[in-house]
């Protein structure tokens, strides 16, 4: 009897059971396609943006050859990369100019125009340059901020990019570290000054300075999770540039022997 009565009790507590089993595997099958999902998402997103500034990259110095940029020559150049069958590249004929070609402020780039090349050699670091710093833009490059001076003239160049993508290594950068910004008017040298934090709010950091100056701004912490409370400042100072002559050919010498 009592063991006819505990077999029953048994049986009872596994049916009991089953229900809360069935939705516990439910919850394990959600959260693992969630994950895969999140995943998927990630690659994606940092796929993109490395093809996109694969080929922008690419385009930029077809363009400083006088070529026009398409992307079947961009798939052609790359199989070619990687084949192992690049060839030198000629110097394009380029009329001289001793000095960069001045922008003119009055006419403001187009909204997501692209700008040019952002390079810190001791940092690795290498990224497009777009007008603009909604998210759209600053997902696929360094957004230049609207209202701020551009490359070569008298004010402070502006630049947003994000801590986790391009700005990364902003991290480790020091005094005295040199920026190049290449632009189809010119490369402008610039060199660090100083670094510091501010609030999301102080607009002063974007001030029109007397001279030419290049501000890099970027989120702080760096391994904040979620929206960073701060924001980290680099600020560098003009102290020269080379025209289209000069810079290109220094920059396909560099692309030719890679």
């Amino acid at each position: 009897m009592n063991g006819a009565h505990f077999a029953e009790s048994g049986l009872m507590w596994k049916d009991d059971r089953s229900p809360r089993r069935r939705w516990i595997r439910a919850a394990e099958w959600i959260f693992l396609l969630a994950g895969l999902a999140a995943v998927d998402v990630f690659v994606w997103i940092n796929t993109s943006t490395l093809l996109d500034q694969a080929y922008q990259d690419w385009a930029f110095d077809e363009s400083l050859r006088g070529l026009r940029p398409t992307v079947a020559g961009f798939v052609a150049d790359e199989i070619s990369w990687l084949l192992g069958s690049r060839t030198k590249l000629e110097t394009p004929e380029l009329p001289e100019k001793s000095e960069p070609i001045p922008q003119h402020p009055e006419k403001p780039p187009l909204k997501d125009a692209l700008l040019g090349r952002l390079r810190i050699p001791r940092l690795n670091v290498a990224a497009m340059v777009r007008e603009g710093a909604d998210s759209a833009t600053l997902r696929r490059a360094v957004g230049h901020i609207p209202g701020t001076a551009l490359p070569g003239h008298a004010g402070n160049v502006a630049l947003a990019g994000h801590r986790d993508t391009f700005f990364r290594a902003l991290r480790n950068i020091q005094k005295n570290d040199t920026i190049d910004f290449e632009t189809e008017s010119g490369t402008y040298q610039y060199v660090v000054d100083s670094t510091r934090i501010v609030g999301p709010r102080d607009v002063g950091v974007l001030a029109a300075s007397g001279g030419k100056t290049l501000t890099l701004v970027t989120c702080y912490p760096f391994y904040y999770v979620g929206s960073a409370p701060k924001r980290f400042i680099v600020r560098a100072t003009e102290t020269g540039a080379n025209s289209p002559r000069q810079r290109t050919s220094a920059a396909l010498e560099s692309r030719a022997s890679s």
